[in-house]
């Protein structure tokens, strides 16, 4: 395939979403705690998050056949291919595990090195955020912009907890307190597709975290972009797709926070 519509792809990732998501409450109730696996230390998944995203894959090679993946549950290939899906089938497995109610399906589009549509939908309240390149951002049929907030005092962030890389606490703790002392406060959803999706629609001023995977970050920072955001890594560059380490934020909290986490995080290679 040469030439792609980027809103007809996006619109259709929706639907596909959309039906991802109602697979995943179906299955709420109904996984057993032996059914659990731990993939890593806190790191979790079930069925639900395999078979999640064996129909999200399936659905995604017959909108763009001979493209290829990058998922989290390493369902399929993704070498050498012009188009690549970069895929979180469920952000927020340990909340769908407690039943916590906010967990999300994250899908985005890669044409070569460049993200060309996202979509973040959480499943709970069945809320689509998406864009593409050329587009608007959307959350479900309206279009949305990150926050127009300009004072840092009375800006609200998000972040996450890192669960393995614990070498790197304490400089996120330093700038967990500055950040508690001069904005209006912080929030940790459980999802970073949850946390992008909500700067991009300006319930958020910023967010932040490290330890992060391509698939929890590329479909959510992309709506950021497009909604009128900054996003970066920790150095004010643009690796944070596959660096491990993102900013996003509206253009006055990106600054204050970018700032902040330079002079205070200083442990940057994991």
């Amino acid at each position: 395939m040469n030439t792609i519509s980027y809103k007809s792809v996006c619109l259709d990732v929706c639907t596909i979403a959309r039906n991802a998501g109602d697979y995943i409450l179906d299955q709420l109730n109904r996984v057993n705690p032996d059914e659990i696996e731990q993939k890593g230390h806190h790191n979790y998944v079930s069925y639900v998050d395999k078979t999640t995203e064996k129909l999200i894959v399936d659905a995604l090679r017959l909108l763009i056949p001979g493209s290829g993946f990058i998922t989290e549950e390493d369902t399929a290939g993704h070498d050498g291919q012009k188009y690549k899906w970069i895929i979180d089938p469920l952000d927020g497995t340990t909340n769908f595990l407690h039943k916590v109610p906010l967990f999300c399906v994250s899908i985005a589009l890669m044409e070569d090195d460049e993200i060309v549509a996202g979509v973040v939908y959480e499943v709970n309240l069945r809320e689509c955020f998406y864009a593409w390149k050329g587009g608007k951002a959307m959350l479900n049929e309206d279009e949305i912009s990150v926050s127009g907030i300009k004072d840092f005092d009375n800006s609200l962030l998000a972040t996450g907890f890192p669960y393995y890389d614990y070498g790197r606490l304490e400089d996120y703790v330093s700038v967990f307190k500055y950040f508690m002392k001069h904005t209006a406060g912080l929030r940790r959803l459980g999802s970073a597709a949850a946390d992008l999706a909500y700067v991009a629609c300006g319930r958020y001023e910023g967010f932040y975290e490290y330890g992060l995977n391509s698939w929890d970050v590329a479909a959510g920072a992309f709506i950021v972009k497009m909604a009128g955001g900054n996003v970066s890594d920790f150095s004010g560059g643009d690796n944070y797709l596959f660096g491990r380490e993102l900013i996003a934020g509206n253009p006055y909290a990106h600054p204050e926070m970018l700032k902040a986490i330079g002079q205070l995080f200083q442990h940057r290679s994991l």
